[in-house]
């Protein structure tokens, strides 16, 4: 029976390759000379191994340097075809940085498209043109309401409910209205359109929750276009008093009404007054009993 320690002497017995010395390999790689490389290599592997006592020393070197070749060719197809995915990824979707960058840009779009919006919105309400009446023929406002007819204006207010008579402030002169609650800020306070009979104007509160101011014209022949000058204005044009009402005027009056009325729908509608009706009218008449004149270059004023 053999023992173990035999098999460990016989190793320690044989002699060592010449490989064991450990003597190190200084050749240096020159890029233009790879083969010159190769060859210092095996020439150190001849004298430092038994690599050349192989029989099939020139099989195994072709295998090992087809295998080298092999795995470097894989490694750059591996590579290429990284590279090719990068690129459509990119292709694809845009850099972080691009990212960040329109991120940043849209909000200025949206906010820069807002702000044109909001100006564009601002000028619309900065324009002080004529609104179309409500059905009194007056307007609606934020804090009242007026309605008119040729004899009167009609002011209504509202009030917190439960509000009593002491509370209120009433001030109707000749040329200025000026009303508020007790100690709060005036809810109107200007000058009228026109002046109003003043002993013929007076305030009631309806129910405890709205104020009517009624005020009596001076000129009873014109509409108001505001009630309070710098107030919105109304298109009198628009303006059409219930034909009821009409009945109750003297003649003279109806007339001129009428006659105020004809002449508003006409202006919007670009068409002559009625007294420039009446001029063409004359001017025809004479233009028939004077053929002798030349009348091409006559206008009406």
């Amino acid at each position: 029976m053999a023992i173990l320690s035999d098999y460990e002497e016989e190793d320690q017995a044989k002699p060592t390759s010449p490989s064991s010395s450990g003597k190190p390999f200084t050749a240096v790689l020159n890029p233009s000379n790879p083969l010159g490389f190769l060859e210092t290599a095996l020439e150190f592997l001849a004298k430092e191994s038994d690599l050349f006592e192989s029989d099939s020393l020139v099989t195994d070197v072709n295998a090992v340097v087809r295998q080298v070749k092999d795995k470097v060719e894989a490694e750059e197809r591996k590579r290429k075809e990284k590279a090719v995915r990068d690129n459509k990824v990119k292709e694809e979707k845009p850099p972080v940085a691009a990212i960040k960058e329109e991120q940043v840009k849209k909000p200025e779009k949206v906010e820069s498209r807002k702000v044109s919006e909001v100006k564009e919105e601002a000028k619309g309400g900065d324009e002080k043109g004529p609104r179309a009446p409500n059905k009194g023929n007056g307007l609606d406002l934020d804090n009242y309401s007026w309605v008119q007819s040729l004899q009167e204006v009609t002011v209504n207010i509202p009030v917190p409910p439960g509000t009593k008579s002491r509370f209120i402030s009433c001030e109707i002169k000749k040329n200025h209205l000026k009303f508020g609650l007790k100690g709060q800020p005036a809810v109107i306070d200007g000058e009228l359109y026109q002046s109003v009979k003043v002993e013929d104007s007076f305030w009631s509160l309806e129910d405890q929750k709205s104020v009517s101011i009624l005020l009596t014209k001076q000129n009873q022949m014109e509409w108001w276009k505001c009630l309070v000058k710098g107030d919105p204005e109304v298109d009198t044009q628009k303006v059409e008093p219930e034909n009821s009402k009409l009945s109750d005027l003297d003649p003279e009056t109806r007339s001129t009404v009428e006659k105020m009325m004809f002449d508003q729908r006409q202006k919007s509608m670009g068409l002559p007054t009625s007294d420039e009706i009446q001029k063409q009218d004359v001017l025809k008449k004479f233009m028939a009993e004077h053929p002798e004149m030349d009348f091409s270059r006559a206008k009406i004023s």
